[in-house]
């Protein structure tokens, strides 16, 4: 065993055994090789290593520390497991809480983007030059759906290297993941079949049922372990379901990842049931948590999953490219694209081709894990100082979003309200569900670069849920 492995092991197995607990001090580089008799760059390696896999993070001048372990809130026993929505509509409430987040003046951590501070902007902007300068009038077409055939097969030899076979033909290069997904979705249902969505579940997903005029079907999803696959068999038991939209890894709001054990569940249950899967997996690069974490689409055999995804999550937000592994539907999918928007933009895709055929893809996205671990523990630590001991905060590995739970029976859309007022944006539970039950969560954006200011917001984000606690008990008070 190489000398800075053998360090590895033996700090992962302190921390285990509570020697060093999340947010302790590590001792120094040259205090460790005091103690350890290795050399410095052996030291070094093995604190880097620690901090690839989201054991340690390190804090410039400071030094390194433990990571914050996930911290998980258990399903409400009164929420519904599944929980059906005939007809919905939250595209208008969606559509008021976004553009408060385009206000300069405001800090956004109702987002959904992370910081574009993370993204390799100058690196990209070299590349939109690059292509810009080396057009031709041919390009228009030949990048027309399913898209431009580098960038296809780039992501094609991205799939292989975790275990997938699928073919660049089988890509449709799409206006950023919603296209993918609303598109996917499009092509495997017609007006008023049920579909299965996550509850609570990204706000998407909630805006293309409403969009399609389909009725859904909303399944409980826990914070720690995810989709209630049997609340989901019961579910295609009951209701012809054509489709599942789902978040398999780092769903959002919740953080939460499924195990592979319940996505080659998951994909099993669908393919005995004939339904399909579309699968939005647009934070699987974001895991700090050390783990690879596969798609549901590496079970699949039969073409049950559309996986979909994009760059705008980990690479640039405003390029807006994104793509499907459709399968044999990707046929349909560019004549459904042909009918709408035509194509995604051609010298954003020729930009994108280059950018990854010329950089260090995996080396950016190395520091922007680390970056969104480290911010998110300043986030969570700000956070739990600030905030009543009554409000949990669930935490999970991976990802840059905080599900945050006030008291039962506190409206996080009065605390919305408010927060907007002293320029602070929170996104409310209301966003992500049909239905009320997640009234008193909201969830917070924590990739943003941690100060004074960032400070200050979540001493507000306590003063204002301790003056909505105050308001509820003068109300009980005054009840006869």
């Amino acid at each position: 065993m190489a000398k800075y492995q053998k360090l590895v092991d033996e700090i992962r197995q302190q921390i285990a055994s509570g020697v060093w607990l999340p947010g302790d001090k590590l001792p120094s580089l040259r205090e460790q090789v005091a103690r350890s008799g290795m050399s410095l760059m052996t030291v070094m390696h093995a604190y880097q290593v620690l901090e690839s896999l989201g054991t340690l993070v390190s804090r410039p001048q400071s030094g390194y520390y433990v990571a914050p372990q996930a911290e998980f809130l258990r399903q409400p026993e009164a929420h519904q497991k599944v929980q059906l929505a005939e007809s919905v509509d939250i595209n208008t409430f969606i559509f008021d809480v976004l553009q408060a987040t385009r206000d300069p003046h405001i800090l956004p951590f109702g987002s959904a983007f992370p910081d574009p501070d993370l993204f390799p902007q100058r690196a990209l902007m070299r590349s939109l030059n690059t292509v810009a300068h080396s057009m031709k009038p041919e390009d228009a077409l030949n990048n027309l759906p399913p898209g431009n055939e580098a960038l296809r097969k780039t992501l094609a030899q991205r799939y292989a290297m975790q275990g997938i076979a699928v073919a660049p033909d089988e890509i449709v290069i799409t206006n950023g993941a919603m296209e993918a997904l609303n598109l996917s979705l499009q092509a495997v249902t017609e007006p008023g079949d049920w579909v299965v969505v996550e509850n609570p579940c990204f706000y998407g997903a909630l805006q293309a049922v409403e969009r399609l005029k389909l009725r859904a079907v909303a399944i409980a999803s826990d914070p720690q372990h995810g989709l209630d696959l049997d609340a989901l068999r019961e579910a295609l038991s009951r209701w012809p379901i054509k489709a599942c939209w789902l978040m398999t890894n780092y769903q959002n709001p919740l953080g939460c990842s499924l195990s592979d054990e319940k996505k080659a569940q998951l994909v099993s249950l669908l393919q005995e049931k004939g339904a399909f899967l579309i699968e939005d997996d647009v934070y699987a690069e974001l895991g700090t948590d050390g783990e690879h974490r596969h798609p549901a689409r590496y079970w699949d055999s039969q073409g049950t999953v559309l996986h979909c995804s994009s760059f705008s999550k980990n690479l640039v937000a405003g390029f807006r490219v994104g793509w499907v592994a459709a399968g044999r539907h990707a046929a349909k999918i560019q004549r459904l694209q042909l009918m709408s928007t035509l194509s995604t933009s051609v010298p954003m895709q020729l930009a994108l081709a280059h950018y990854l055929t010329s950089n260090s893809y995996d080396r950016h996205l190395r520091a922007l894990r680390r970056s969104l671990a480290q911010r998110k523990m300043l986030a969570r630590r700000a956070l739990t100082r600030w905030l009543p001991p009554e409000v949990n905060i669930n935490d999970a590995q991976g990802g840059y979003f905080l599900w945050i739970e006030l008291p039962p029976d506190l409206d996080a859309m009065q605390l919305y309200y408010r927060a907007l007022a002293r320029n602070i944006s929170i996104a409310p539970g209301k966003m992500f569900s049909s239905g009320d039950q997640y009234a008193n969560y909201f969830r917070f954006n924590a990739s943003w670069a941690w100060g004074d200011e960032q400070e200050q917001a979540a001493r507000i984000l306590g003063e204002l849920i301790r003056t909505l606690l105050d308001e509820q008990q003068k109300r009980l008070l005054s009840q006869p």
